[in-house]
């Protein structure tokens, strides 16, 4: 398994990082001074005398506002000359052209500067107690050696790299040594199957990808590089597969990999000693400063410099890929780029979780999914922040795992998911208040409304009612949060439940059926949002037009959450759920009909349709009805346990049905669509709210439904 790169070099940034550097620790002196010492990037912002005037001007004045912040949060290599550029209408997002800067410079170098030893990583591994840390020198000559590795390999500016690996330093490492060079990421998460890899890397055009040998998670081996080996007999354009070992145990490799193998033949008492030398480049003089220390690196690494040439890139070339699950059968590549995603995840990361210099971030969100991009790498590292890798579970070895890992490592902002939180209540307040949480400033939820039970609890025991909860509404398509708690003023109430108030330059409508706009308070809509921000998404991978249809054709001149959402009286927002055929179950999003995609593939199935429905513990659990062809003979037990083999193969474990009825038929309207919504309720054992049934094609399919669940209701209980 990997260790800690030893801190053999220092990189000391350009004069010009420096200017823009000062420029961004600058705090004016001029007047509005509660304002600037609240959010130092408003210090020139005209007009401005307090928070709630800054919101206003955000949203009224916002390419003023975003240009003030761009330029003190981000170094840039060569300064923006247009703010913005959109047209919500056609789907055109362009902000900060002409800017150019490297995202791993934002990152590291202007870091490790002013701080080297500061820890940039703290690795909780699935271990207990085996955590390991990691400087930003240290993360810095990692990236710097893998940059060069995969420059050496011939990847170039442009390519995308599929990231296969659980959370762990060198899989931080390999996002960012993409950027260095300038290549796009494509992470994938690694309990995705084969076949899911395998389309995921056939949609980016990887030739491309990095995992490691084993994952380990809750105490239990998954065998990540036989995964990839098959999704690989379906790749072609795949040529290398770079192999990282996690565990000690061999894997079979085949002449397309290259083992990034530990070297484990040096004596304690072995010290490399690297010369002083100077590169210069676009971003200034790296100088490598002489640092006498064991090291532990990976075989091919170490036959790299621990100097890369960062490329100089636009605002807006792709930094990274990111798959999610649409209303149809395919999965959407979203596309995010460099400087307004880097700004947009830092802003919301310091703003939201008022996070400061010196305190332990700790996200536990998978990097494969964007909340891990967003509050795991980008918008800490961007911060110099410390942020925690968790590799493991809630549970492993034991219910107190969270707690025992915020005493240890001292966590100040802890930031998880309610399905985690609502598992963790049901095991009791003892493993909670076993260990010293004395450390936490900050409770933090998402991927899913959190329910006030949940909330309440996360609140009173671990936060032992003194900490805010800030329950975070956005999306992969957002690039961060959109709507949260904070920031606001510190006795701002918080009601729980409610992701409450929209982030600064966010400004967010509700809209009706006619499509539109609802003014008044205490009503519910569809949630849209009015104006661009510059952490949004620009595109969807090879797919425009779905990107146009998706997101800006629902409603014309406005972006189309999916979501519909209820505003209070006061003006607060509560998400209330999916308006498309998008379920979320513990926090990952999945469409239906990629569920119902597999379940058709089976030779004894006629059709079918999923439903997403209440769980207490996962948010959402997945409900499939089935229909089987006619003469088929088969025990139901069997196909349910084949059926859900096959969705756990072609997808993930966690998209598998936690119910699968078997029906006649479905009920269906007289064009033939089925109809989902009667299914829904009928599910939620709702039948007061099942409707007008008059468009049905047959209204007596709705009665054999009820009575098909009702009777697989009583089987589970029995």
């Amino acid at each position: 398994m990997w260790l800690p790169c030893g801190c053999t070099s220092k990189y000391v940034a350009s004069s010009f990082a420096r200017r823009t550097l000062a420029s961004y620790l600058h705090v004016s002196g001029r007047s509005r001074c509660n304002v600037a010492a609240f959010m130092p990037e408003a210090a020139g912002l005209e007009g401005v005398s307090g928070r709630a005037a800054l919101r206003e001007l955000s949203v009224s004045n916002s390419e003023s506002f975003w240009a003030a912040v761009a330029r003190h949060r981000l170094c840039w290599s060569t300064p923006f000359h247009t703010v913005q550029d959109c047209d919500l209408s056609r789907g055109k997002i362009k902000w900060f052209e002409g800017g150019k800067l490297n995202v791993s410079v934002n990152c590291l170098d202007r870091h490790v500067h002013t701080c080297p030893e500061r820890v940039a990583l703290i690795w909780e591994r699935d271990e207990r107690g085996s955590e390991m840390k990691y400087t930003y020198g240290e993360l810095l000559e990692m990236t710097c050696r893998l940059g060069n590795l995969l420059r050496r390999h011939g990847v170039k500016r442009g390519d995308c790299v599929t990231i296969y690996m659980p959370t762990c330093p060198l899989a931080v490492a390999s996002m960012l040594a993409c950027a260095r060079i300038g290549a796009a990421h494509n992470v994938v998460f690694a309990g995705f199957s084969a076949d899911a890899l395998a389309e995921r890397i056939r949609d980016a055009q990887s030739s491309t990808v990095i995992t490691v040998n084993q994952g380990v998670r809750g105490g239990k081996v998954t065998e990540l590089k036989k995964t990839v080996d098959t999704a690989m007999q379906s790749c072609p354009t795949v040529k290398q597969v770079f192999v990282a070992m996690r565990t000690d145990n061999p894997v079979t490799m085949t002449a397309r990999d290259i083992a990034m193998e530990e070297v484990r033949e040096q004596k304690a008492n072995q010290i490399l000693e690297i010369q002083i030398q100077a590169v210069e480049g676009e971003f200034g003089i790296f100088e490598q400063i002489t640092k006498r220390r064991k090291i532990t690196v990976t075989h091919e690494m170490l036959k790299e410099d621990v100097v890369c040439e960062p490329a100089v890139m636009n605002s807006e070339d792709v930094l990274f890929l990111l798959y999610t699950s649409g209303s149809t059968g395919k999965p959407k590549g979203l596309v995010h780029t460099q400087a307004g995603y880097l700004l947009y995840a830092a802003l919301t990361h310091r703003y939201v979780f008022s996070y400061h210099d010196g305190d332990v971030f700790g996200c536990v969100a998978d990097i494969g999914w964007i909340t891990g991009h967003s509050y795991v790498v980008y918008g800490p590292l961007a911060n110099g922040a410390t942020t925690v890798l968790f590799e493991s579970t809630p549970i492993y070895p034991d219910p107190g795992r969270y707690w025992d890992m915020v005493e240890r490592l001292k966590i100040n902002q802890f930031y998880g998911a309610p399905t985690a939180i609502r598992l963790l209540l049901k095991y009791g307040d003892q493993w909670v208040n076993k260990y010293d949480r004395s450390t936490l400033k900050t409770l933090g939820s998402v991927g899913e409304p959190i329910n006030t039970e949940a909330w309440e609890w996360y609140h009173r025991v671990v936060g032992d009612g003194r900490c805010p909860v800030v329950d975070t509404w956005w999306q992969t398509e957002t690039g961060g949060i959109c709507i949260a708690p904070r920031p606001s003023d510190p006795d701002a109430e918080i009601v729980p439940g409610m992701a409450m108030r929209p982030f600064f330059g966010i400004n967010p409508v509700l809209m009706d059926t006619e499509g539109e706009v609802l003014t008044s308070n205490n009503t519910s809509g569809a949630l849209c949002m009015a104006q661009p921000w510059p952490g949004m998404a620009r595109t969807i991978h090879n797919n425009h037009q779905r990107f146009i249809d998706t997101y800006f054709q629902p409603y014309p001149g406005y972006f189309f959450t999916g979501d519909g959402a209820y505003r209070s009286e006061e003006g607060y927002y509560q998400i209330t759920g999916r308006l498309d055929d998008v379920i979320n179950v513990s926090g990952h999003r999945i469409g239906t009909a990629e569920i119902e995609d597999v379940v058709n593939q089976c030779p004894a199935v006629a059709e079918s349709a999923v439903v997403g429905y209440t769980h207490s513990i996962k948010g959402q659990g997945v409900y499939a009805f089935v229909v089987l062809k006619k003469g088929i003979d088969v025990q139901e037990a069997d196909l349910s346990r084949q059926l859900n083999g096959m969705v756990s193969e072609k997808i993930a474990k966690y998209a598998s049905p936690d119910f699968i009825q078997f029906a006649k038929r479905l009920p269906k309207t007289r064009s033939g669509k089925i109809m989902r919504r009667v299914l829904r309720k009928v599910v939620e054992s709702d039948l007061e709210g099942l409707g007008d049934l008059s468009t049905l094609d047959d209204p007596a399919a709705v009665q054999e439904i009820i009575q098909g669940h009702e009777k697989l209701l009583s089987k589970n209980r029995s």
